[in-house]
């Protein structure tokens, strides 16, 4: 489907090609047959020296209301022209200017970002910024190119199921190496905390771990899935146990009537003890 009409122009009350205060408004196309143009909200990256070392300042470009169909290497090669582009991070909205760490699995914990999003585009040069603003003097900047188009329609979503299809092999060697990396990690913590154990610190305290005479409950899959089905099942029996306040009076009668009822039984014992001369109590 043919892109929607820049929305945010629109959101805060400015006509399309308009740009809020401090922004510059960018009019792009998907493609040369696409009537209405696109608005991309583009301003300089301002941050204080040091806060955000992933875009820094005066070589960032921040760019809003950026279409689900961009992705980093079509806005990147849009850039280009304005200057060497460094890097091109788009998020689902702006950042809090710390850098989280990337995930470099391509099986796992991939995230697909859905409707409008934002993009943080860095520069090798300052001077590239205002390059990359001075765009909006052009007409509209084609998105999907015949030399580098962009994928849509069932061509995208064919590419993204061929996408999805896991190879085993890659996959067992991804899986090794993290667990070679996560063993390795724990070894160099295991050496710490033997290296630290029994020495005070700064203050004079010592740190105590809870190896010993009785060591905690290994962290294993197994070990953790065993403890959660014994908690199920002792939760389930203390739900089912007495679930009415009638049942708890019950329990209570019937408690009653057999210590009742063994009273009984322990007065005849004695007695017929007695009556054999058997009864010695001291």
């Amino acid at each position: 489907a043919p892109p929607r009409v820049e929305k945010m122009a629109a959101a805060t009350g400015h006509a399309a090609g308009a740009a809020p205060a401090g922004y510059t408004a960018l009019a792009v196309k998907f493609a040369k047959r696409q009537r209405s143009p696109h608005c991309l909200l583009v301003k300089e990256h301002q941050v204080r020296e040091g806060a955000d070392a992933a875009h820094p300042p005066r070589r960032t470009l921040f760019v809003l209301n950026v279409p689900p169909y961009c992705s980093p290497e079509s806005l990147s090669r849009l850039f280009s022209r304005c200057g060497h582009v460094q890097s091109v991070d788009i998020c689902d909205k702006r950042g809090s200017g710390e850098k989280k760490d990337k995930l470099m699995s391509r099986f796992f914990d991939q995230n697909t970002l859905k409707g409008f999003q934002v993009a943080y585009v860095v520069f090798r040069k300052p001077a590239a910024v205002q390059a990359a603003k001075a765009l909006s003097q052009e007409g509209p900047l084609l998105i999907s190119t015949e030399s580098h188009p962009v994928k849509t329609g069932i061509s995208k979503w064919i590419a993204s199921y061929e996408a999805s299809i896991v190879d085993p092999k890659e996959l067992k060697a991804e899986v090794d190496a993290y667990m070679q990396d996560y063993d390795k990690k724990m070894a160099e913590e295991e050496a710490k905390a033997a290296k630290e154990e029994g020495v005070p610190d700064e203050e004079g305290w010592v740190k105590v771990t809870r190896k010993g005479r009785k060591p905690g409950l290994p962290r294993t899959e197994a070990a953790n899935l065993r403890v959660l089905e014994k908690e199920k099942q002792k939760r389930a029996r203390k739900e089912l146990l007495n679930f009415y306040a009638w049942q708890h009076r019950e329990v209570k009668r019937e408690h009653i009537a057999q210590l009742r009822k063994k009273f009984e039984e322990d007065k005849q014992r004695i007695a017929l003890m007695r009556a054999q001369r058997k009864f010695r109590p001291y």
